[in-house]
């Protein structure tokens, strides 16, 4: 299981690399468990959020996960099921594992949608880069937040 998470990891960060967005990410801070302030100054879009989440080459999120998504084939199941996720975590902490999820789990396979220090074995097109970009990092909260149950 192990080697398939390390697999799923170099096949988000290529494909996702090649939709890298350019922006310099905006600072944050960390409080306790959580970012409480949205990176952007604005709440996400859900409607948006949701094409991300289900988007096979740009959030990958159903690599990893499985969801409330019925009409969606092939999801994951290395990674914790995305339905009833804004019952069980904030809207800081959802922002804070799309951020860097390494916060809450040395060992995790989800790579740190906007992180862009300490990073291991980044292509030289793509350092410096934020996976996703703050606008599609609230989009996503935004929302995961809605799945409560």
């Amino acid at each position: 299981m192990r080697q398939a998470g390390h697999a799923a990891i170099l096949v988000i960060v290529a494909l996702a690399g090649e939709l890298c967005c350019a922006e310099e990410p905006h600072p944050y801070q960390i409080a306790s468990d959580a970012i409480a302030a949205s990176l952007t100054g604005t709440p996400g879009d859900t409607a948006r959020g949701r094409a991300i989440v289900l988007n096979r080459t740009v959030g990958l999120c159903l690599l990893c996960h499985t969801g409330p998504f019925p009409e969606e084939r092939s999801q994951g199941n290395l990674a914790p099921d995305l339905k009833g996720a804004g019952a069980r975590w904030s809207i800081g902490q959802l922002r804070l594992r799309m951020v860097d999820s390494h916060k809450f789990n040395a060992d995790t396979i989800m790579p740190a949608y906007y992180k862009i220090e300490g990073l291991n074995r980044v292509a030289p097109a793509y350092r410096g880069k934020p996976i996703l970009t703050a606008e599609q990092i609230e989009d996503v909260v935004a929302f995961l937040v809605t799945l409560r149950e």
